[in-house]
């Protein structure tokens, strides 16, 4: 009898506390579960490798928060014992003075029952997660966190489109962001078949909408973009064959891929991408997918840099806004 049961299913996130402008706080979260917006504060832990994590990358950028937020990029491996920081000098991340991201989970709750996960967001004076509510950290920065803006940050969650950003990336995440995992992680053929299936329907729906129109909602980037861009960035080089998502890679579907070259060549969003992380996670963690841990050398990347002709649509990347400043990008010498 075929397996219909199994699935994979994504814990949702364990720490849902908040850091906005309204809490008055000062030692630690007040009644409701809300930390005060005080820059230097607070460390954004993530993975140039993980999704989920490299929207909060690209949203720190776009707004221009590297000196209200300090950022601590974990090694794209991660071992039993959780993220690592051995990108740094002996091993230890320099503010928090940490070896490992669990080390900030305990200090919060120390029988804490599920996985240690990014984006995180650590309390600097007292070494304590705050949150590793991925869907929510990014709305935050975008709307409690207004004051420690840059000059000219976008408005990346409008309040006129909101509903439609938020129907937009529920149907996204359902079947793009995570259903790429779903069909990756499948353990029964039907599970699989039912993952891939709305994968491939949502991505041709996206299609038909971005023929049209430059951006998913509005004239300018949302946050509906970012959601969607760092599966896009990743679709080729691993959900493609790691993952059994094959119907087609990103370079053959021709709108999806001038819009991903769109995004990936605006600041804020290529530059903050390191695809040798990303491989190396995907291929070296997922044991169970990729036993003998060899990392493909391939696809060939350097379309990336290709033009793209989205420019004919219309539409301000920035709105009224400016780009941020030029970075060194991290994947300089691997395309």
């Amino acid at each position: 009898m075929t397996d219909t049961t199994t699935e994979f299913t994504r814990s949702g996130p364990h720490f849902t506390d908040r850091i906005t402008a309204r809490s008055s706080a000062t030692d630690g979260p007040d009644g409701n579960g809300e930390w005060p917006v005080v820059p230097g504060r607070y460390r954004l832990v993530a993975s140039r490798a993980c999704p989920w994590a490299s929207r909060a990358i690209i949203v720190r950028r776009l707004l221009g928060l590297e000196d209200a937020l300090s950022l601590a990029i974990a090694d794209p491996i991660q071992d039993e014992r959780s993220w690592r920081f051995t990108l740094d000098e002996d091993g230890r991340d320099p503010v928090l003075g940490i070896r490992f991201l669990h080390e900030a989970y305990d200090a919060r709750e120390r029988d804490y029952p599920n996985g240690v996960s990014v984006p995180a967001i650590v309390d600097i004076p007292s070494g304590q997660l705050v949150t590793n509510d991925y869907p929510q950290l990014t709305l935050d920065l975008e709307t409690e966190w207004t004051a420690h803006h840059r000059p000219g940050a976008p408005d990346l969650y409008p309040e006129p489109l909101r509903a439609e950003i938020d129907e937009v990336n529920a149907a996204v995440f359902a079947d793009v962001n995570n259903g790429v995992y779903r069909a990756g992680f499948a353990h029964s053929q039907q599970r699989y078949d039912e993952a891939y299936q709305k994968l491939f329907d949502r991505l041709d729906q996206l299609s038909d909408r971005l023929a049209g129109q430059r951006y998913l909602v509005g004239e300018s980037i949302t946050e509906a973009d970012v959601r969607l861009f760092v599966t896009l960035v990743r679709f080729d080089a691993v959900y493609h064959g790691h993952f059994k998502c094959n119907r087609h890679k990103l370079t053959e579907l021709p709108v999806l891929w001038a819009y991903s070259r769109d995004l990936f060549q605006t600041p804020g969003f290529g530059d903050t991408v390191n695809f040798d992380h990303i491989k190396r996670h995907y291929h070296c963690v997922q044991h169970e997918i990729n036993p003998s841990r060899i990392v493909p050398l391939g696809p060939d990347l350097s379309g990336w840099l290709t033009p793209h002709g989205r420019e004919r649509l219309g539409g301000r990347p920035f709105g009224d806004g400016t780009p941020p400043e030029p970075a060194e990008p991290e994947w300089a010498g691997q395309l």
